[in-house]
């Protein structure tokens, strides 16, 4: 049996290795660091108007707020991934721990907007370490199947009930103490489970060395943070502004090159035959309008409980409540309806339900019943999202080597991340035109203010419906993914951490 700081440095040793006797304990400290990661992608949401009336944030801004974690979450954890696997997971695993810990501080002592936003970013830096390290760490401490299968399912729930977990904690802290508390929660949540990993996680790294491709990480994020910034910029000085259009085409350019490297690279980020074949590149593609479409959803529902049906934080928490339900009932019965099934059909069609949830959101005005529309409208987005979400992550592993499984599964997480944080931006930018040009006919009464944000909210959530609307097509056309195919796709499953 060796020492819990010893290097495990052949992946195919791992089956010929004494079970771990800290399994379990290490599986705890696992999970309570992917609680943390999920708990802030939402308890997060619930703070957003607090902290923009707090810091002056203007609403052409405050979507930094949710992208610029997003972001550079999506852009960096690809490398992550291959970080934790040559530096060693467990060393990358307690780093990002106390990284996500010092940033959260920093986002907690913020003195205005940049040091917030520059928070946020350093936090989605960190989890792009952290989130792949920890899901590695699974499978090199579970190698026999069962034992791995419980793990994987505990990790499972506890991603899927973390972000209703994170709704109501994030109504609490920012109701009773202050929007600071939702990212000082963090600080020592990560601490305390660093040092519990120091002595219950081993350490484990792939064998021989690698080289990291740093031009392709620089190129995709420059052009993500190039298009995001063109974005903000076109809601506050138009979409023909010379500032805007530079912005934009500099993404274009930094994008494109970013696909030459990748092509070229003999050791690319993302490897172009993990986007070619058909079933993978409908399933990224459904992940990154689906991403596009929810974050913004997120965005403007708390504004709207919050500033317009004037709902405490604490009370916004739970009207967010049904949603995250829905979505863990509708996985859990669409998991055994896969295989009876198959996705194609799953995918089409609760895409497009979670589509006609947000087009009922966008008619939403400033008095709307909660109970009569919004509710209704919450609990089809999410038993359409959660029937989809199952089949989407199969589909994404569809044919792909165990080699290949890791980077597979990686890129739906980065599909999501990046369509969170482009969509996010643009529906906050076409928000925000939608309500200036409201206002430009009308008297700026306080009636006509508050119609106003909520006819930029109904915008959002309208262009939020047409991005489902298309993750639905792409299903359609793209997913052609049978039943009996779906026991090769699980046959990688057991791989699909290693990134």
């Amino acid at each position: 049996m060796s020492d819990s700081t010893e290097p495990l440095t052949d992946e195919s040793s791992l089956a010929h290795l004494e079970p771990d006797p800290k399994r379990w304990l290490a599986l705890a400290v696992i999970a309570v660091a992917q609680l943390m990661v999920i708990l802030d992608s939402s308890i997060v949401n619930i703070a957003l108007p607090s902290a923009q009336k707090a810091l002056h944030i203007t609403n052409a801004d405050r979507q930094w707020m949710v992208t610029a974690y997003t972001l550079s979450f999506g852009s960096l954890l690809l490398l992550g991934g291959r970080i934790a696997d040559y530096a060693g997971r467990k060393r990358v695993f307690v780093i990002g721990l106390l990284g996500f810990a010092g940033s959260s501080a920093l986002g907690g002592l913020a003195i205005n907007a940049p040091m917030l936003f520059g928070a946020r970013a350093l936090q989605g830096a960190f989890a792009a370490l952290l989130a792949p390290a920890a899901l590695s760490l699974i499978t090199v401490t579970f190698t026999e199947v069962r034992e791995r299968a419980t793990a994987f399912g505990v990790y499972g729930g506890i991603a899927g009930g973390g972000a209703a977990i994170g709704l109501i904690l994030g109504g609490v802290l920012t109701q009773f103490a202050s929007w600071r508390w939702c990212l000082f929660v963090n600080v020592p949540i990560a601490i305390v489970t660093a040092l519990a990993a120091l002595p219950l996680v081993r350490e484990s790294k792939a064998i021989g060395n690698t080289t990291y491709d740093i031009p392709g990480t620089t190129t995709v994020t420059g052009g993500l943070v190039s298009l995001v910034y063109g974005f903000t910029l076109a809601a506050r000085d138009g979409w023909t502004s010379t500032n805007t259009l530079f912005f934009l085409g500099l993404a274009a350019v930094l994008l494109v090159t970013f696909v030459v490297i990748e092509v070229k690279s003999t050791n690319p980020l993302l490897p172009m035959r993990i986007l070619l074949e058909r079933n993978r590149g409908g399933s990224y593609l459904s992940a990154l309008m689906v991403g596009s479409g929810l974050l913004g959803m997120f965005l403007f529902l708390t504004y709207y409980f919050q500033s317009v049906l004037g709902y405490s934080a604490l009370k916004a928490g739970f009207a967010f409540l049904p949603f995250s339900i829905g979505i863990i009932l509708a996985a859990g019965v669409a998991s055994k309806l896969l295989p009876r099934v198959g996705p194609r059909f799953m995918m089409t069609g609760g895409f497009a339900a979670a589509a006609l949830g947000l087009l009922w959101l966008s008619r939403i005005t400033p008095s709307t019943s909660y109970v009569a529309d919004v509710l209704p409208a919450e609990i089809l987005i999410s038993l359409g999202m959660g029937t989809a979400f199952v089949p989407m992550s199969s589909t994404a592993l569809h044919r792909v080597s165990p080699h290949d499984a890791g980077v597979a599964s990686a890129t739906l997480n980065t599909s999501q991340q990046i369509g969170g944080s482009l969509g996010t931006a643009l529906l906050n930018t076409l928000a925000a035109s939608a309500t200036v040009t409201y206002l430009a006919t009308r008297a700026h009464t306080p009636a006509n203010v508050v119609a106003a944000q909520v006819h930029g909210y109904s915008v959002g959530f309208l262009v939020g419906a047409g991005f489902l609307a298309l993750a639905s097509l792409s299903a359609l056309v793209l997913i052609t993914v049978t039943r009996a195919d779906l026991a090769d796709i699980d046959g990688v499953s057991g791989e699909v951490i290693l990134v």
